[in-house]
């Protein structure tokens, strides 16, 4: 058996799989394996440590020039993102951003959610089949944001366009989506752009109105931060939600007793997100920069290092989580799936409720439900998720209005 210190694998390889058996094999030797970008962090008490360490920042700045993307308009925008940036700017601007995402004002939303999903699930529950990536998922997630920005639902179709491009940012294959993402980033900024100017001459009570009102009123946000911000907020939000549902679907159709018990029992929608992002994380890695040179647990880490915190293999550590198989009704550790610390998911309460509204839905309205297929899904690594997911299932009827 090869030894940690021996190991290194290329996360950037499409065929590498790091929910595979070869990574379960390597946490049990050791809790981290070289890779070829730094070091992979396998068990859930050192990838808790190190994303709540100090020492370390985030480590998504340095990922175009990692792939060879040193200039241009996406590696500018990208290090302008609250993802790249850090110290007062990153707290400033988050700190403006936080109300509008706290547990209550999503909450209130959970009606509308409901609305949405059910409105999508009328136009195929009747045929007992799906194709749930273009059908349900992308329209779902697409206007979920629309919803929460105050756009139009019907501007769904060309937000998720720009934003499924925008993904790419996200793909091991980046070095090779740049045309694709700079067209994707110049015509969603000039709509949010557009978006800005007509709130701040109509204003709504919606989150743009109040970032462009903080913005005006203190001054403390300018135009070029909040347009970024929104743009990235636009394509984060809808990708991670969108592959999350696919991953989501995967998961539980592997476990039809699950998938009757969701339609049974709604009030588990909440626990099911957290198990499905325990097992099955549509983000397969978080990633860290040390900041100084850094001794942890025998591991020397210099200034500059990077750490990638594999969400699965720490997920389904069995020394956090005794028995890590999957199941709705367990409480188990807070899973990594929306990072940790200073740089945790700011739409966390946005991901966790609208999946938690779908996914009993679609449990009791696509009863018996099993894969039409194997569909089309991204390498798992970096961002993962569904390209297409054909799905058949018992029919229903749609609701009586």
């Amino acid at each position: 058996m090869t030894t940690p210190t021996t190991r290194r694998w290329d996360l950037g390889d499409p065929d590498f799989d790091v929910t595979s058996a070869e990574v379960h094999e390597a946490r049990e030797e050791d809790w981290y394996v070289e890779t070829t970008w730094g070091w992979a962090v396998l068990r859930y008490a050192e990838v808790s440590a190190l994303l709540r360490d100090r020492r370390f920042r985030q480590g998504n700045a340095r990922w175009p020039a990692q792939n060879g993307i040193h200039s241009g308009l996406f590696s500018d925008w990208w290090q302008e993102t609250l993802l790249s940036l850090e110290g007062d700017d990153h707290a400033r601007i988050r700190r403006l951003m936080v109300p509008a995402f706290k547990n209550r004002v999503i909450a209130e939303m959970r009606p509308r959610f409901q609305a949405i999903a059910n409105e999508l699930i009328d136009g195929f529950s009747a045929s007992g089949r799906v194709e749930f990536v273009h059908e349900f998922a992308e329209p779902y997630a697409a206007r979920i944001i629309c919803l929460l920005l105050g756009l139009p639902q019907d501007h769904w179709p060309q937000v998720a366009r720009w934003a499924d491009d925008l993904g790419a940012s996200f793909s091991i294959d980046v070095g090779n989506q740049v045309p694709r993402i700079e067209a994707a980033l110049t015509g969603l900024t000039g709509y949010v752009d557009e978006v800005v100017a007509d709130r701040r001459a109509h204003p709504r009570d919606d989150l743009v109105t109040k970032l462009v009102q903080a913005r005006d009123s203190e001054g403390t946000l300018t135009d070029r931060e909040l347009s970024v911000a929104l743009v990235f907020l636009a394509f984060a939000g809808m990708e991670t939600t969108r592959n999350q549902l696919g991953l989501a679907l995967q998961t539980l159709l592997k476990h039809p007793d699950q998938w009757a018990l969701l339609a049974e029992r709604p009030e588990l929608g909440g626990n099911a997100v957290e198990e499905v992002m325990r097992v099955n994380p549509t983000v397969t890695w978080v990633t860290r920069e040390a900041l100084e040179d850094v001794e942890f647990q025998g591991l020397h880490i210099p200034a500059g290092g990077i750490v990638q915190m594999l969400s699965h293999s720490a997920g389904t550590d069995p020394r956090a989580v005794s028995d890590p198989s999957f199941d709705i009704t367990e409480q188990r550790p807070p899973h990594h799936g929306f990072g940790a610390g200073i740089h945790h998911c700011l739409g966390h309460f946005v991901a966790r409720t609208d999946m938690a509204v779908a996914l009993p839905l679609l449990a009791q309205r696509m009863p018996e439900a099993e894969c039409d297929g194997p569909g089309v899904w991204l390498p798992v690594s970096g961002n993962t998720g569904a390209v297409s997911f054909p799905i058949r299932f018992r029919p229903t009827p749609p609701r009586e209005e």
